[in-house]
């Protein structure tokens, strides 16, 4: 009996620490692509995307498909709005989601736009943003 409380002990740890391994992944994805926002990098910035990407204004009205496409974008919008910088105020990890709230300086002079995505990880990659208004 002691020891198939201890197999289900370890069965279960180790699903525990696959599911924070998988977190941690999707985590780290998103915040690579804050980080090349924030460097106005924009091969940093699309790096963790999927070349198939979707971004939809919430919740099904797409905007954008493609890395290509988001490639061509924001390197417009770097180039505009050289003081772009975008802080995490809030974030929530669940499995292959992220949810992010953001505060974004330097859209609009003087002021921060608050603004709320979600991200969604597939096959090592971000493959849907969902921004809402």
């Amino acid at each position: 009996m002691k020891s198939k409380i201890y197999l289900f002990i370890i069965l279960v740890s180790s699903i525990h620490h696959f599911n924070a391994q998988e977190k941690s992944i999707a985590e780290k994805l998103v915040q690579e692509q804050v980080e090349g926002y924030n460097a106005r990098n924009i091969e940093a910035f699309v790096k963790p995307y999927a070349e198939d990407v979707e971004l939809y204004m919430f919740p099904d009205k797409l905007i954008s498909k493609g890395k290509e496409a988001m490639r061509k974008d924001y390197s417009e919008m770097f180039k505009k709005l050289p003081e772009l910088h975008c802080e995490i105020k809030n974030r929530i990890v669940n499995g292959n989601f992220i949810i992010d709230q953001e505060s974004i300086s330097g859209m609009r002079k003087g002021e921060k736009v608050v603004a709320s995505a979600i991200y969604e990880i597939k096959d090592g990659k971000i493959s849907k943003v969902y921004f809402i208004p």
